[in-house]
């Protein structure tokens, strides 16, 4: 009986032995976490704040990135490009699309785009047919109305944009909610 018990046991043990823990490894987890760490400072978000556009009164959000300087489009009591007047925003409401396959086309804002899209292809050697990555940051103040946002990022869409941000000022919150931006209204 004791041969087979023997026997028993060291089956037994042969089974179970590849269970064992013989070390743990920490070097694969520490490489892990410094690479968490590098790639999070070497991504984080670093330039100058866009100036606000004056007559602009951005609406505020809980949760959202700083903006970099980048080409501003401000949508107050009057439509700017860059800290240029192009039109008061209730005459960009009121102007009808020159082109009917784009309704929502705003032909002065269009013209004031397409310009600036077309030196930004010259001075970084983009082909005219491909769109722009420079960013275009849409200032709007926090009682415009959702379809002239919806006109002017048609606009800006079409004059060759392909990168829109919307802007809003930042609030310090106790919980940020999480993964939302809200935005308040007057």
């Amino acid at each position: 009986m004791s041969r087979a018990r023997e026997r028993r046991s060291q089956r037994r043990a042969e089974q179970f032995a590849k269970f064992r823990i013989t070390e743990l490894n920490l070097v694969p987890l520490v490489d892990t976490f410094v690479s968490i760490v590098f790639f999070a400072l070497t991504t984080a978000t670093v330039g100058e704040l866009a100036p606000v556009v004056p007559g602009v009164r951005l609406p505020e959000a809980r949760v959202g990135q700083t903006a970099l300087q980048q080409l501003t489009l401000g949508i107050g009591p009057q439509v700017t490009l860059a800290g240029r007047t192009l039109m008061s925003t209730v005459d960009a409401a009121r102007t009808p699309s020159n082109n009917p396959a784009q309704p929502l086309l705003i032909p002065p804002i269009y013209a004031a785009l397409k310009e600036a899209a077309d030196s930004i292809r010259q001075e970084k050697h983009v082909p005219p047919d491909k769109p722009l990555e420079t960013p275009l940051a849409i200032q709007g103040d926090r009682s415009m109305r959702y379809d002239l946002l919806a006109r002017m990022m048609q606009t800006a869409r079409l004059a060759g944009f392909k990168n829109l941000s919307l802007q809003v000022n930042k609030t310090q919150d106790a919980a940020p909610a999480p993964a939302r931006v809200t935005a308040e209204v007057h």
